[in-house]
């Protein structure tokens, strides 16, 4: 695409240039013809004219003008022109083009003591004239103009290939491999141009630079991984060597439960944090998974932020809602903001609706400020009526998540009303649920 849009843009600009010269060199022929016949021929034509009456009007017997080019004819106005040649006769006062003489060939008629005087001159010489020192000159000037624009063009493009060549590479690269070896300026030691040498040596250092961002991030989330997970599966193992206890008391059987459960929260969590790392969601799972699950899901884990409130939690569904997602990211994104409408909303009621390609959470809680709303998804902000503990990374989180899989999130909130998020699910399945008569 660089390739035919840099060279195709110059061929327009030559192309344009020789179109230019081509409609000036038409001008000028046209400006130089009409200057040879209105100024020099007439103006010639209107000197022998007078010439003519003012010798005549001395001597009678001057002779009529009669030259390679100009001929004279005198007669009575009186007697009339019969006794001139039919392609002469019925011409009045002034000039006249005659269309069977050459481009150049003009009649002059003038009047004076009843006589008529008509001088015709014969353009053709003066055409081949302008042909052979006219237009031969200028066709020898255009064909010079039009090489020089032909070298000029092949120059141009020899200096452009090597940007060229840089901008196929830049095309080529991968962000996942990129080979810092296609930039190296070696490549281009034959280049003249000091300026493509310097690009060329910082599109290397800039794809070593992702070469090394690319390396340390793949460690990172390696690392990451490892270090992450083996705490948390230590916690796991020794939550179910304690689950095995036969003395161990209901109130401590359900502390254990719940920390196993928030290990494997966290697994998940970690998961998600890793996927948000990388640039591609290899490695990641991608299952029908059931909306409707993952919400109820959701809604019992969620449970104890409401502790003794007094707040209802409803949760209805139009219809079953398939997505063909990972469920560990599924659940992050929903869990958020089931949690975020549990911890601010101290009265009242949540509900939580699946719809046609949809989820609605809507609760009566606190709410937010028009300006809260539209920097909610900005990382650590908390408005003033949301400082309830927490990091405020939690909707970023969902934010992040949601322009990765294309699940649209809207948020509508009102102070002391409550706020409602819909977050949207183009190209999920949905079947219809039977309702109870």
């Amino acid at each position: 695409m660089s390739n035919a849009g840099l060279r195709r843009k110059l061929g327009r600009a030559f192309l344009l240039q020789a179109g230019l010269i081509s409609a000036v060199a038409a001008l000028g022929v046209y400006v130089a013809g009409v200057v040879l016949e209105e100024v020099l021929v007439k103006q010639a034509l209107r000197d022998e004219a007078n010439y003519f009456w003012h010798q005549k009007m001395g001597d009678a017997s001057f002779p009529m003008p009669d030259t390679r080019n100009l001929t004279g004819y005198l007669y009575s106005v009186a007697d009339g022109d019969a006794s001139l040649s039919p392609e002469l006769r019925g011409y009045q006062p002034g000039f006249h083009k005659q269309s069977s003489q050459a481009d150049y060939s003009v009649l002059y008629v003038t009047e004076r003591g009843g006589l008529r005087l008509l001088l015709v001159f014969d353009g053709e010489n003066v055409s081949k004239l302008a042909f052979y020192f006219g237009l031969v000159p200028l066709a020898g000037v255009l064909m010079m103009l039009y090489m020089g624009a032909w070298v000029a063009y092949r120059q141009s493009r020899r200096a452009v290939s090597p940007i060229i060549t840089l901008a196929r590479e830049v095309h080529r690269l991968d962000p996942e491999h990129p080979d810092s070896d296609a930039f190296k300026p070696q490549h281009f030691a034959d280049d003249p141009n000091q300026e493509v040498m310097v690009l060329a040596e910082a599109l290397h250092r800039f794809a070593l630079r992702i070469n090394e961002f690319v390396e340390r991030e793949r460690a990172f989330t390696r690392d990451a991984s490892h270090e992450l997970r083996s705490p948390l599966t230590v916690i796991e193992i020794a939550a179910n060597m304690l689950l095995t206890e036969q003395e161990l008391g209901h109130a401590a059987r359900n502390s254990v439960l719940r920390i196993k459960r928030s290990a494997t929260d966290m697994e998940e969590l970690v998961d998600v944090f890793l996927l948000l790392a990388r640039e591609s969601e290899q490695g990641l799972s991608q299952d029908p998974v059931c909306v409707n699950e993952i919400v109820a899901e959701e809604i019992g884990r969620s449970s104890t932020l409401l502790k003794d409130k007094p707040v209802e939690v409803r949760f209805t569904a139009d219809v079953k809602l398939t997505v063909m997602a990972s469920e560990k990211v599924l659940s992050v994104l929903i869990g958020n903001l089931i949690r975020n409408a549990f911890s601010y909303t101290d009265q009242g009621t949540v509900e939580i609706h699946v719809g046609e390609g949809c989820v609605r959470i809507e609760d009566s809680g606190v709410g937010m400020p028009k300006q809260d709303v539209e920097q909610v998804f900005k990382p650590f902000f908390q408005g003033q009526s949301r400082r309830r503990g927490g990091f405020g990374v939690g909707l970023t989180i969902v934010k992040r998540l949601s322009e990765r899989f294309n699940w649209p999130v809207s948020i509508d909130s009102k102070p002391e009303v409550g706020t409602k998020v819909v977050v949207e699910f183009p190209g999920a399945a949905s079947t219809s649920l039977q309702r109870p008569a």
